[in-house]
């Protein structure tokens, strides 16, 4: 069969969609990113906010469409909006013929080929993949996602991603490495580690450090490029996992820490503790032992009982630690979260004006501290031509992680032109409020990138 694949959502959720599409080519099925020839269509959901359920649900209406018009006899629907919604998706929209969870993976080769309904509502056994598990890359060229863990055992009231992928658990170490190692050696230069929280990494099998283990380990990988790890968490980001960033080159001087918010009365009531000045002493560690990294950091505003008093304490603590990056969400209420029943709701409004606030805040500091890089040499890693025109090309810095980041863009060549997948060093000529441009000066020695990823797109393109 010929299956088309559509993945929304977080690096986390591609993972899940290039397992079940390496699964089913090793079953012998043919991927492919025209929707009109697919003769089966897979949708992975995303259910974050509000805003993901829509375009989930829009994104799968598009899909239906493809049964009228174009060959399909299949369409089948995955993700977390399946976890939320399993009957209800089934009820509503007749032309879905299967469903299945972020723990029913494996299944996806029956329910493509036309298998019977699994037990509606049926609890599956906790899933995560290793390095024998097919996988069919959809990445960029130049990078790829591990999965190092899955799960969470958090208590975050805001939260409820431990009810849809269950109880934290972590691959186990050798089974990480190898898989990295034969990446590396086919070419990917750029690896990112991801979990729901990657700074507990193997604590559930009774490794201490583990991720500092890790990290020093993929680093001594003979053919390794970048190594980078997203979401940590504040009070696991210990003094071994800084001294190792600083210890090796192959790891980027980057963290993204998802903070939340600065107010302890708010920080209490997403039950993570801690408060400003705790962030700020662990801020101005990271810099000291890390210089030059990069810290992207996330927050909620609109928060059941966030005051102006709690906003305004937020507001001054991200002028205070001038972070390089910031992702700011309005407050979502989700009635299967536990901070549905917490009072003192804010209003839609005020969530509204607040996220304006503290985006406008963060933009001056980014554009402060973009400006500071003009006239400065860094290792890029090259993506390719722009999608925006053909005069530039586009880049990354260690300090700006893929997708959630700004863009360096390279507006001159001194000497030979790149290739996607190629390192150089550029010297920055102007900054924007985000995104670099500079002059490309020198380009590192060359590999090849791995045959499998220069087939056609795996993915359809994503509903605009």
């Amino acid at each position: 069969m010929k299956i088309g694949f559509v993945s929304l959502g977080c690096p986390k959720n591609l993972v899940d969609s290039e397992v079940m599409m390496g699964i089913l080519e090793a079953r012998g099925h043919q991927l492919t990113s025209d929707p009109a020839d697919a003769e089966a269509l897979v949708v992975n959901t995303c259910s974050f906010i509000d805003p993901a359920k829509q375009e989930s649900i829009d994104t799968i209406l598009e899909m239906a469409e493809y049964k009228k018009t174009g060959r399909a006899r299949r369409l089948v629907v995955a993700g977390c909006l399946v976890e939320r919604y399993r009957n209800e998706l089934r009820d509503q929209i007749p032309e879905i013929d299967a469903v299945l969870g972020t723990n029913e993976l494996e299944e996806i080769v029956a329910h493509c080929e036309g298998g019977e309904f699994e037990a509606a509502g049926a609890k599956a056994s906790p899933y995560l993949y290793h390095d024998l598990t097919p996988r069919r890359l959809a990445s960029p060229r130049h990078m790829a996602y591990i999965k190092v863990n899955e799960g969470c055992d958090h208590p975050c009231t805001f939260c409820i991603i431990p009810k849809f992928r269950g109880s934290f658990r972590s691959r186990r170490f050798e089974s990480v490495v190898r898989e990295a190692e034969g990446l590396f050696e086919g070419g990917v230069r750029e690896i990112n580690l991801i979990g729901q929280d990657t700074t507990a990494y193997g604590e559930d099998l009774g490794v201490k450090d583990g991720l500092p283990a890790l990290l020093d380990r993929l680093a001594r990988i003979e053919q390794a490029g970048w190594i980078r790890f997203l979401y940590a968490y504040p009070n696991r980001v210990s003094q071994r996992l800084l001294d190792t960033i600083a210890e090796h080159d192959q790891i980027c001087s980057y963290i993204d820490i998802p903070l939340q918010h600065a107010s302890a009365n708010v920080l209490k009531r997403m039950k993570r503790g801690a408060s400003g000045d705790v962030f700020l002493r662990l801020v101005e560690r990271m810099r000291k032992t890390v210089p030059g990294i990069g810290i992207r950091t996330t927050f909620i505003v609109g928060f059941p009982g966030e005051t102006d008093a709690d906003f305004e304490e937020l507001c001054q603590f991200v002028e205070a630690a001038e972070f390089d990056r910031v992702g700011v969400f309005g407050y979502s209420d989700d009635d299967q979260s536990a901070s549905y029943e917490l009072d003192a709701k804010v209003p839609a409004g005020v969530i509204y004006r607040r996220r304006r606030r503290l985006m406008a805040i963060q933009r001056k500091i980014s554009r402060r501290r973009n400006r500071a890089l003009v006239g400065q040499r860094f290792r890029i890693l090259v993506k390719g031509p722009s999608a925006e025109t053909d005069l530039l090309w586009e880049g990354r810095l260690e300090t700006q992680a893929e997708e959630i980041d700004g863009t360096t863009y390279i507006t001159d060549v001194d000497g030979e032109m790149p290739r996607p997948g190629d390192f150089g060093e550029i010297l920055i000529t102007r900054a924007g409020d985000y995104d670099l441009f500079g002059t490309l000066e020198r380009i590192e020695a060359r590999r090849e990138l791995l045959p499998v990823q220069t087939a056609e797109p795996a993915l359809l393109p994503v509903l605009q």
